[in-house]
């Protein structure tokens, strides 16, 4: 899990091929496709990626969202209802702000040792603060990665 000093960093720089932010708790596609990126780890980083929920994505600042038990539920699920495959490894969880600013969702992922990780038959990528599909050379750089 990651520190509160931690997130605070990333919540305070400009969104990268680590970090997503999004105050929206409702957009399960646009989530699986951050998740799948992030298990694709197409900067070939090793470290792990964050979806942040409850944080604008252009400043980072917080939107005084309450995370619920449902909201978690929700996003767990997301490794293991078979749209995204091979499933990813991941952890989600509730950080609360010291500042009293409220709290962010967190979805922690760590890069897939099976890549092309794919959402629905697509593989999708980090190419730096965006995400986007895979294209045949970006698959072909995934798979040759395969441990």
């Amino acid at each position: 899990m990651i520190a509160e000093p931690e997130l605070l960093k990333l919540l305070g720089e400009i969104e990268s091929f680590r970090v997503e932010r999004t105050i929206s708790v409702d957009k399960t596609d646009k989530f699986a496709q951050a998740i799948c990126a992030f298990a694709n780890d197409m900067a070939a980083s090793g470290l792990p990626g964050y979806l942040l929920i409850g944080a604008d994505d252009k400043t980072g600042t917080p939107s005084g969202l309450q995370v619920t038990d449902q909201l978690l539920q929700n996003l767990a699920s997301l490794a293991s209802n078979g749209n995204i495959l091979p499933a990813p490894a991941l952890i989600a969880y509730r950080m609360t702000l010291s500042s009293g600013l409220g709290e962010i969702a967190v979805v922690e992922v760590r890069p897939s040792t099976l890549p092309p990780v794919r959402y629905k038959g697509q593989a999708w990528i980090r190419r730096g603060p965006a995400k986007g599909i895979a294209n045949e050379a970006e698959e072909t750089i995934l798979i040759e990665r395969r441990t």
